[in-house]
């Protein structure tokens, strides 16, 4: 049976390393220091035989205000109230607080099934929290040790009357990096990579720390699902949020903001830095939000510089619009600048947005989508020598030594991204200019805006056809030899 399963517990007493146990990924940040986990962060597990859909939560804090600690204390209450079980936490070392006596009352009113978890209980040192947990009323504790994989079996055991007891299945999908430089054989029906609710157009939100990444994933799911607020750097896990948007099957992943390389000093920073690089490396379509007021920092370039390279698809979306007076204009600006400091992402959709109103989404939508499908786009091969003769008929390449390089033909070897090869003469000698000339001719006259292009020369090497060939013995050696003339 599938189910949902929260995670919750007072700060640091291992949710995320259980988290990481149950879904057999790193893919929560662990620390020693408290209050890591912010968002809510969402994985399939696996526990012998059960597959089902764990929660890691944020620390219980005991406040209720609208501070940090308050949002993120509603934000996991309501995975509490919405999930189908809760698994609630204790340090088995520090025996049971104050503090877990105060959130055991509050899980009994809100969730009819929770489970009680000792973690750290290994060793003599959580004996004695185990026989504390009784006094919580919350059943019998499972012993367990969350870094050292104890008390899996344990855990296993009462987690089966839940899964029995879920009449209703859930489909829970994973995590899995997108299938890139896909094969390009002529003759072969290309496969389908239209989004569907089994692999999902995956996208990823990347930008500086708040230019409102988080407030524009809630804002396209319609809900306050991530955590958010006017503090920089509130989002630390990269998090992926599956949805249908507007008829297409969208994996969402937010990520942390990032910094200048030289300003992430912090330990906890960079691997949040690290986290959100790994969603460029897992998205298909790389949103690249940038702050109206600051548009196009020396990091934003970088950022988009990185998806380009990763060879993915990128949207720059520009973020706040709705604080801005004279929009037509500063649109015409922010299109000279983009073309000027990103001429690698030539055509690339910009948008302009506002996470806070929603408007510009629907645009949005349409730009992920179309960047999409021109990543997975194929050029017959026959249209694409027509082309290269045009393209050289135009502008011949140079002829370096006073020998002419010649291009012989060309074939699309690969998509996601769309990747080119072109046989030629020298391809050593061929200028950088020049393979600019190709890939921009590619872009414009087969309509690849923005999208990144492989462009591979290669030579044939030398069609000599009497290389190799010994030479005819001389007549004057035949005679010597003994060797009847040729004739002929």
């Amino acid at each position: 049976m599938t189910f949902t399963l929260a995670i919750v517990g007072r700060p640091n007493v291992g949710k995320s390393t259980l988290f990481n146990r149950l879904v057999g990924k790193r893919l929560a940040l662990v620390d020693d220091q408290p209050g890591v986990t912010r968002d809510l962060r969402e994985g399939e597990a696996r526990l012998g035989d059960l597959r089902f859909t764990v929660i890691d939560t944020a620390g219980l804090e005991e406040v209720t205000d609208d501070s940090l600690q308050g949002r993120m204390r509603r934000l996991t209450e309501r995975a509490v109230a919405e999930a189908d079980a809760c698994l609630f936490v204790i340090d088995a070392r520090m025996g049971v607080t104050p503090t877990d006596e105060v959130f055991a009352d509050i899980l009994r009113r809100a969730n009819a099934r929770v489970i009680l978890a000792a973690n750290k209980s290994e060793g003599r040192a959580g004996q004695a929290g185990v026989f504390e947990a009784y006094g919580l009323g919350l059943g019998e504790p499972v012993p367990l040790s969350a870094e050292h994989g104890e008390g899996m079996a344990e855990l296993h055991a009462a987690l089966m009357p839940i899964a029995d007891a879920m009449a209703e299945r859930r489909a829970v999908i994973a995590d899995e990096a997108p299938v890139t430089d896909v094969d390009v054989i002529d003759g072969e029906d290309a496969p389908d990579w239209a989004p569907r609710p089994g692999r999902p157009l995956q996208v990823a939100v990347v930008g500086r720390p708040n230019a409102g990444k988080s407030t524009l994933i809630n804002r396209i799911l319609g809900e306050e699902r991530l955590l958010t607020g006017p503090e920089a750097g509130i989002t630390r896990d990269s998090i992926s949020l599956s949805l249908d948007w507007d008829g297409v099957p969208v994996r969402l992943f937010d990520t942390a903001g990032m910094r200048k390389k030289a300003k992430v000093q912090d330990r906890l920073e960079k691997m949040s830095v690290a986290d959100g690089l790994r969603a460029v490396k897992f998205a298909e379509v790389v949103v690249v939000l940038l702050d109206a007021a600051i548009p196009f920092e020396t990091q934003d370039l970088r950022i988009a510089d990185l998806a380009e390279r990763e060879g993915r698809a990128v949207v720059v979306a520009v973020n706040k619009w709705d604080l801005e007076a004279d929009k037509q204009g500063r649109l015409t600006q922010l299109r000279e600048e983009f073309e000027r400091l990103l001429p690698q992402l030539k055509g690339a959709p910009l948008v302009a947005v506002s996470a806070r109103t929603g408007r510009g989404l629907d645009r949005l939508r349409e730009a992920v989508v179309s960047a999409h499908a021109v990543w997975n786009r194929r050029v017959p091969t026959a249209a694409l020598n027509r082309w290269l003769g045009e393209m050289v008929t135009a502008h011949p390449p140079p002829a370096p030594g006073g020998r002419r390089i010649k291009l012989r033909y060309a074939t699309q070897a690969k998509t996601r991204p769309p990747g080119f090869v072109v046989m030629c003469s020298h391809p050593d000698r061929m200028p950088e200019a020049y393979k600019r000339y190709l890939v921009n001719g590619l872009r414009l006259d087969f309509d690849m805006p923005g999208t990144p292009i492989r462009l591979t020369l290669r030579g044939q090497g030398d069609r000599n056809p009497y290389k190799g060939r010994t030479k005819s013995t001389p007549s004057r050696l035949r005679k010597h030899l003994g060797k009847p003339p040729h004739k002929g």
